[in-house]
């Protein structure tokens, strides 16, 4: 028997996941104190757009662009000999020096806690930021590490065999947050 995903629900429609970015963004403003040495990075791939999506809502309130970095984990994850035999490492980059800068980690799941670890992992290489802060779309639970998110879009509830799928207009054509379930066939 193999298994295959099937919708169970959707979380978050377009205008759903808009008003909550938005909302991110006023709280990441706040955690912040404002917008001065303050840069986004998104983890790749689905917290890139994340981090963008942010940008634009805090652009929108404050008339400042604040910065987007782009950090690929791969090599910092501590399952990359299950991932594949020869993984895809793709660019990392920074808009300023992260030196004395208050970063905010931005993904779009928040599970085990084990992509965040790396995350850190990976940004220390690159400098030394004075505060590092995540934000999450959606926190899903099941924590194997004691990591948790200052900002979070929405929690939700799941159980371990549940996938959280975040869609978004760049990667996948459209905004959407659903629960896929693994369902058996004959």
């Amino acid at each position: 028997m193999a298994g295959k995903l099937k919708l169970k629900r959707k979380i978050l429609d377009a205008g759903q996941m808009r008003r909550v970015v938005r909302r991110m963004a006023g709280e990441i403003l706040e955690l912040s104190g404002g917008t001065e040495r303050l840069i986004l990075v998104g983890i790749r791939t689905r917290g890139v757009p994340l981090a963008e999506s942010i940008a634009d809502e805090i652009e929108g309130m404050e008339g400042v662009r604040v910065p987007v970095g782009v950090l690929d984990i791969t090599l910092y994850r501590d399952d990359l000999s299950t991932i594949a035999p020869q993984p895809v490492v793709k660019e990392t980059h920074f808009p300023s020096d992260l030196e004395g800068s208050h970063v905010v980690l931005c993904d779009d799941v928040l599970y085990t806690g084990r992509t965040i670890r790396a995350a850190l992992d990976a940004l220390v290489d690159f400098g030394r930021p004075r505060t590092v802060k995540l934000a999450v779309l959606v926190d899903r639970g099941h924590r194997e590490l004691p990591i948790q998110a200052d900002v979070v879009g929405k929690k939700v509830p799941t159980s371990a065999a549940e996938v959280v799928e975040v869609r978004f207009k760049v990667t996948d054509g459209g905004n959407l947050v659903v629960i896929m379930e693994l369902v058996e066939e004959a």
